[in-house]
């Protein structure tokens, strides 16, 4: 049972990490190579990704706990009970945080571009969020 608890914790936080990572290298390259930013702009996305990370990594960091959680849960209590579910509570609710984080990220980021920009920038993100990718 410990090694189930253990595979279950990790491949819910691998599974989310894959869908965070998928849109991150586009999406960064067509910001730093294909926008054409100015200093300014450039200046003001270092700022919005450094306070990005940091919260990312909070949350990943409540995620992990959680997965821990679980993994004692189901270990003392060899069923879905109280414990686990708690768990899948906590780690759900870390997720839902940094899912809208990450969306408030990607706005402010847009709203740091011009007209053209932003109309490269939405297609990007349309393209990641139907692509299968998220």
């Amino acid at each position: 049972m410990t090694l189930f608890a253990g595979a279950m914790g990790g491949a819910l936080g691998v599974v989310y990490g894959n869908l965070l990572a998928h849109t991150q290298p586009g999406l960064n390259t067509l910001v730093h190579h294909k926008l054409g930013l100015t200093a300014g702009q450039n200046d003001r996305f270092e700022t919005l990704e450094a306070q990005f990370a940091e919260r990312k990594k909070v949350l990943r960091t409540e995620m992990q706990a959680a997965n821990r959680d679980l993994a004692v849960g189901l270990n003392n209590e060899h069923a879905y009970g109280p414990q686990a579910q708690a768990a899948i509570d906590r780690f759900h609710r870390a997720e839902e945080q940094l899912q809208l984080a990450t969306i408030k990220h990607v706005l402010a980021m847009r709203s740091v571009l011009d007209q053209e920009q932003s109309e490269k920038f939405d297609s990007a993100i349309h393209q990641a969020l139907t692509a299968g990718r998220m």
